[in-house]
């Protein structure tokens, strides 16, 4: 395997599961890249751009990041909390009076931020191009009735979570999620990353696809609740994990140039693997004189919100205001470790206490939604590196 990039001394372990990613897990092309107090020591590529391609990976190959997307779009409700232009713990109807419909007028930001909203579903499931209007998608989740009272119970939002943001932080700044984001996020800190993909950017970005499946480790993967399968509730076309994942309806393909320019701060994040290490590594200090989250945010940010059976994703699961907190079904670097996964294999994260921000994409998709083993043997790696 011919691998490019660089890993410091001492940093030969990730390397070294880098590369057995692609001999023994059915890698077709990958990067990965690792901050540690502020500074890079892991910068990898390998494998083609394209899951169906020849043509090498290159050093500015990005891919779509399917719900890494969401610790990204996280940001947002946080820095503009910071910057007190947003209460957490005010009622979302405060700044959107129209969501106060059907039941959700005690709904508080920090509901959104920590799938607590009760609204992963809708009745009618929307079309790209609904999808992708930010009146009509807004409208949509405003006027939805929530499933449990908001605050009671969580349940992971794929879809839905992109419209309540979006439609939150458009009524506070008057900007979109994702120009907010290239504006304030992406362009200060020099990232490859986008939220909503312009046209002279396209070339760039790699196709993605599905791959065969690796044998199962022994003790990974998601952990199940008892007497209901993973398997069964995304067989089920009635279950409410089934349909929380067809909100979009049909599924897009997300090789399609309108799916990657659609601003879904859920899901149509792209993004190279050195742009994902680097916005995590400016989470938790500065990075080359930038730092997005002053400590008391970041303290937010990993704090448990919901915890134990999620109604959609059907195991247990931990989330803080908006990402993802270290537990058996989302295995992070340790306990206060924050990120968000995306279906499929790509993930970001940070770990306060060691000081590392990890970023990882893929352009081979595989059935994981929490746990995929080719980032988990990156995480192993990196704790063999630091002890």
């Amino acid at each position: 395997m011919d691998v490019q990039g660089s890993a410091a001394t001492g940093w030969e372990p990730v390397r070294e599961a880098f590369v057995r990613n692609f001999e023994q897990r059915g890698e077709r092309g990958a990067a990965v890249a690792v901050y540690r107090d502020g500074r890079k020591v892991v910068d990898l590529w390998a494998g083609t751009r394209d899951v169906d391609g020849e043509a090498p990976w290159a050093v500015d190959t990005a891919q779509v990041v399917r719900s890494v997307t969401k610790g990204v779009a996280a940001a947002v409700p946080l820095l503009l909390h910071q910057r007190g232009q947003l209460d957490l713990d005010a009622p979302v109807g405060t700044y959107w009076p129209e969501f106060k419909a059907n039941g959700k007028e005690r709904a508080l930001v920090r509901h959104l931020l920590a799938h607590q909203t009760g609204v992963p579903v809708l009745d009618r499931p929307l079309t790209l191009a609904e999808a992708a209007d930010p009146a009509l998608s807004s409208a949509a989740v405003a006027a939805q009735a929530p499933l449990w009272r908001p605050g009671t119970d969580h349940g992971y939002h794929p879809h839905t979570y992109s419209w309540l943001l979006g439609g939150l932080v458009r009524r506070v700044t008057g900007r979109s999620l994702g120009r907010w984001v290239a504006e304030e996020i992406a362009r200060p800190l020099g990232l490859d990353l986008w939220i909503g993909l312009p046209a002279d950017e396209a070339h760039r970005v790699g196709r993605v696809g599905p791959v065969a499946e690796p044998e199962p480790a022994a003790g990974g993967g998601l952990r199940l609740r008892p007497k209901r399968s993973v398997a069964d509730a995304y067989a089920d076309p009635e279950s409410l994990t089934r349909r929380a994942f067809a909100a979009i309806t049909p599924v897009p393909d997300e090789n399609d140039p309108a799916y990657r320019a659609a601003e879904l701060p859920g899901s149509t994040g792209v993004s190279t693997a050195r742009a994902l290490a680097r916005f995590y590594a400016a989470t938790l200090g500065p990075v080359d004189g930038h730092r997005l989250f002053a400590p008391a945010t970041l303290a937010m940010a990993r704090t448990q919100e919901s915890a134990g059976p999620d109604r959609v994703l059907v195991v247990s699961t931990r989330f803080g205001l908006g990402y993802m907190l270290h537990c058996p079904a989302s295995p992070l670097l340790g306990p206060g470790s924050f990120g968000h996964p995306g279906r499929g294999g790509s993930l970001g994260f940070a770990d306060p206490e060691s000081g590392i921000a990890l970023g990882y994409v893929t352009n081979g998709m595989r059935r994981t939604v929490t746990a995929d083993p080719r980032a988990q043997a990156l995480i192993r790696a990196v704790k063999t590196v630091i002890g």
